[in-house]
């Protein structure tokens, strides 16, 4: 029996689709430059309302720049030569430094007292836990005007509770020190509750495990407090000082609004309680004009800010290390 061949020409294999081809593509860039578009506005923004005006504030720091004058000639780093020169200057940074010292210490001591309260079990806990961010959302100038009229001189309130206690009275606003605790009982009045709620929030992602096993080898909860949720909130807390340095430097609204009248910019009469930022508005716009001496505060005020953070940064390293070598043991 013959057997017949087929003698059609053999088909051809099917063209490959392109679209898997392109879909690939497609995810490659997705995944290599998406990263890049998305955090992209940020950058844009920063650059606009950053980095720029900061670039700008250099240049004008570098001229005779008079707000009421219609030329501004160069003059190079002599505003910045003439600023450190300055007592009044130097006097406005010892001030914002005490200040920063009497209200951060503190303020982050007692957030992290209050946040470990707050991460028990507690009847009505989100009650509470809203409750402390009341002060945050108060107006500063209500607050400021209400401690300004606690702190006053013949009939504040802290002098009556004082004058029962046999404490002469007090003038708050001409003693400098004495503005300096009244303005860091304003601050950490305001921002403790704030710091409490961020520290509990890093509270609440540690590990129940670790408590468990440090009460059976009965750890008690101070014990556990310093052992294993002190180091374990480092990254939170170096976040927070970092915060904290950054607000405290730039304090201006508290002393301002605690000081009233002609001398309301000058922290008092003999600057008792004149911060770095008030310092740079009187010399940037009223009574002075001078903006580029103004630009130049505002420089060194931004070199002092990055100093005093990279020593508590360094403070706060070498402080944890001894705790997270216990933790882990």
């Amino acid at each position: 029996m013959a057997v017949q061949l087929d003698a059609r020409p053999p088909v051809a294999p099917a063209p490959r689709h392109s679209r898997p081809v392109r879909g690939a593509r497609l995810s490659r860039f997705d995944t290599k430059y998406s990263p890049y578009l998305y955090i992209a506005p940020f950058f844009l923004l920063f650059g606009v309302f950053g980095a720029y005006p900061l670039a700008y504030t250099f240049w004008v720091s570098l001229h005779d720049w008079d707000l009421l004058g219609a030329e501004h000639p160069f003059i190079g780093f002599d505003n910045y030569s003439q600023l450190l020169a300055d007592p009044d200057f130097w006097h406005s940074v010892v001030n914002t430094l005490g200040i920063f010292v009497i209200s951060t210490v503190p303020q982050l001591l007692a957030a992290l007292w209050l946040a470990n309260l707050l991460n028990r079990q507690l009847r009505a806990r989100t009650t509470w836990r809203m409750a402390v961010l009341v002060p945050n959302v108060t107006s500063t100038a209500a607050v400021a005007i209400v401690f300004a009229v606690l702190f006053g001189r013949d009939f504040g309130m802290i002098n009556w509770m004082l004058d029962h206690v046999g404490v002469s009275a007090i003038d708050w606003k001409a003693n400098r020190f004495a503005a300096w605790v009244a303005i860091s009982t304003m601050v950490d009045w305001r921002w403790t509750g704030y710091n409490a709620l961020i520290f509990l929030a890093a509270m609440q992602a540690i590990p129940r495990d670790l408590y468990e096993s440090a009460s059976i080898d009965g750890a008690g909860r101070a014990r556990q407090f310093w052992s294993i949720t002190v180091p374990l909130l480092k990254p939170t807390i170096v976040f927070a000082v970092i915060i904290s340095t950054i607000g405290g430097l730039q304090l201006f609204t508290e002393p301002r609004m605690f000081n009233s009248g002609t001398n309301a910019i000058r922290g008092g009469p003999l600057r008792e309680s004149q911060t770095v930022t008030m310092y740079m508005f009187e010399n940037a716009f009223a009574p002075h004009y001078n903006f580029g001496y103004g630009s130049a505060i505002a420089w060194l005020l931004f070199a002092l800010i990055a100093i005093v953070a990279a020593i508590n940064v360094l403070l706060l390293r070498r402080l944890g290390g001894g705790s997270r070598k216990e933790v882990s043991r």
